[in-house]
């Protein structure tokens, strides 16, 4: 797609490559890091890894019995935001044994908070991509235009039509470049940050199911 976009204008890609400079390099590295960001999202983004099965299977015949160790080594053992969850929910319910129901379910939230940023706070980083990449094109934007109009601020008359060419073609090519990088991203972004915010209600309605679970028998006791 990129190669016949720069076809259109008479260029070959390698062409364009060439006018952009340095600055291309480091619109590549961008582009690397968003696939990278990409694929860690399509990884860990997932209703598994936020809150595994084992533990939403496991955990309440835990948390009702008389040995909530064993809910805690299972918390350790699947480490996830679920687990974080119910592990800050266990700590406050042993250091203070008298808690009523509402205090614990205020740790369970005040943690669960906690965990909802770090999930829908990776995705920022496909955004600061997205804002970054263009104004790496307008840099060099500015650079190309900067070495044509010096051609000809140095000698009007030997100015050659070459260099100017170089110039603009630099301007206009990093600029290109910078906007196929950030509109990707931020079509991704907005993808995945809804995706995050889906697995956030996720977790938010499994550990209400797990704190009901823990409040009742913590208030029958």
């Amino acid at each position: 797609m990129t190669g016949l976009l720069f076809a259109e204008a008479g260029m070959s890609f390698a062409e364009a490559w060439a006018y952009g400079g340095w600055l291309m390099w480091v619109l590549l590295a961008m582009s690397v890091a968003g696939l990278a960001c990409c694929v860690y999202f399509l990884v860990t983004l997932r209703a598994e890894t936020v809150a595994p099965m084992r533990l939403r299977r496991d955990l309440p015949k835990y948390l009702l019995s008389d040995d909530p160790d064993e809910a805690r080594r299972l918390c350790e053992d699947a480490p996830s935001p679920l687990a974080s969850v119910m592990l800050a929910t266990l700590d406050a319910v042993r250091n203070a044994p008298h808690a009523d129901a509402a205090l614990i379910a205020q740790v369970a939230e005040s943690e669960g908070r906690r965990q909802a940023e770090a999930i829908e706070g990776r995705t920022q980083w496909l955004l600061d991509i997205a804002t970054i990449a263009p104004m790496v094109g307008l840099l060099g934007t500015v650079i190309g235009m900067l070495g044509a109009f010096g051609a000809v601020a140095s000698d009007v008359a030997a100015a050659k039509p070459a260099l100017l060419a170089e110039g603009v073609a630099q301007a206009i090519v990093t600029t290109i470049f910078g906007l196929l990088v950030a509109i990707p991203a931020m079509a991704l972004y907005a993808w995945f940050r809804r995706r995050a915010g889906r697995l956030v209600g996720h977790l938010e309605g499994v550990c209400a199911e797990l704190v009901a679970v823990l409040g009742s028998k913590h208030a029958g006791e």
